[in-house]
């Protein structure tokens, strides 16, 4: 996903992958410079040599993978027809009262077959995030109306939306990447939940005849630790001034996930903070399915995952290791703490942006185990 350095999944409440053949998200591929509002995706073959007859080839080429190839388009809520935009706006506040109220079994009902018979991921995030939106009204941001045509599902879609300029994206476009999309139309949208603790839940919808059924459904905070975007944003510069380029890395990094409220959506705002955190990513911290190493106790650590979480005031470092076995509880706290005191010895600063560091010993089968050591109390 052209945010090689980061992986949204980690901090975001993905609920639900979309829709029915839908695979997983991923992250958006570059969306810098021109780009059309709406992209086909056609395979090509070897050119023959010869002028007149390389471009009747190709012609010819395009016009048989055409058929059938997925093709892309996006509609923003301006470009839509009154009724589409209405009846999209509608359904998603529709389920957006529901998860406020906890009626999962209208939510269920009313979402498409693939989401309805694998509706747990739901069922989880409307109970552990209720709290959060009960009783709130959500404030529908412009609607996304994307369309897979053809008559195969698509590998993977691109959706360019709205206004690009020569520098990229404006303020009221976005990119969007997914795997495995059914031909047919698609809606996201974007919900703002004005309570105690401020929230976006997103929803992707399906049409399926006259309606739009539930295909997604996406919880997150838009603070952490009480804090929002920008303020990650100062702090990471403050932190990039003292040259402490770890702490400044991981505060955009926190930056970026509380910006994004879809891991599969990239906006003009995501690009600014890619492109000026993209030069500090740490060389020595795990980074694009690559582990990085740490020697601690005689022995080498694999790092697979550095990064924040807020428990409630506090914001923690998450350090995620791979580990042969976890069942012997005793050792693998052990290990942790080991783990977690060669890090603060490793890179000392992290002492003054978190309140806490986790290690999570994690086996291939992804059962893990996990040890929280307040900052204060490594010594």
């Amino acid at each position: 996903m052209a945010l090689p350095a980061y992986n949204l999944d980690v901090a975001l409440e993905v609920v639900q992958t979309t829709v029915p053949g839908g695979g997983p998200c991923r992250q958006p591929t570059e969306s810098k410079g021109e780009l059309p509002m709406s992209r086909g995706s056609y395979p090509q073959q070897a050119v023959v040599q010869g002028v007149a007859l390389s471009v009747l080839v190709v012609i010819a080429t395009i016009m048989v993978a055409a058929v059938g190839a997925p093709a892309e388009k996006c509609q923003t809520s301006s470009d839509m027809d009154a009724a589409t935009h209405t009846a999209i706006v509608s359904a998603a506040q529709r389920y957006f009262d529901m998860a406020a109220n906890g009626d999962l079994a209208n939510l269920r009902q009313n979402a498409s077959p693939s989401v309805a018979s694998n509706f747990s991921g739901i069922e989880g995030a409307v109970n552990d995030h209720r709290s959060e939106i009960a009783g709130s009204h959500g404030t529908a941001r412009p609607a996304f109306l994307l369309e897979v045509e053809g008559t195969v599902s698509a590998a993977h879609s691109e959706f360019f939306c709205g206004v690009f300029n020569r520098r990229g994206q404006t303020a009221d476009s976005a990119v969007f990447s997914l795997d495995g999309l059914s031909p047919g139309k698609y809606a996201i949208i974007i919900l703002d939940a004005a309570a105690s603790s401020p929230s976006t839940v997103s929803f992707v919808l399906q049409e399926k005849g006259n309606e739009w059924r539930l295909g997604g459904l996406y919880i997150k905070p838009v603070q952490a630790a009480g804090h929002a975007a920008d303020w990650f944003l100062s702090r990471a510069r403050d932190y990039k001034t003292k040259n402490q380029m770890h702490n400044a890395w991981l505060y955009y990094r926190q930056a970026l996930i509380l910006t994004s409220p879809l891991p599969f959506m990239k906006t003009a705002a995501t690009d600014k903070i890619i492109d000026e955190s993209q030069p500090l990513q740490p060389a020595d911290f795990p980074a694009d399915g690559k582990t990085a190493d740490l020697a601690a106790g005689g022995a080498t650590y694999k790092l697979t995952a550095l990064f924040p979480a807020a428990v409630g005031s506090d914001l923690d470092l998450i350090v995620k290791y791979q580990a042969n076995d976890v069942s012997d509880t005793n050792h693998a706290y052990q290990t942790n703490v080991t783990v977690i005191k060669a890090m603060i010895a490793k890179f000392p600063e992290l002492k003054e942006a978190f309140s806490g560091v986790v290690a999570r010993a994690v086996e291939s089968s992804g059962r893990d185990y996990g040890t929280l050591l307040a900052m204060k109390d490594i010594k």
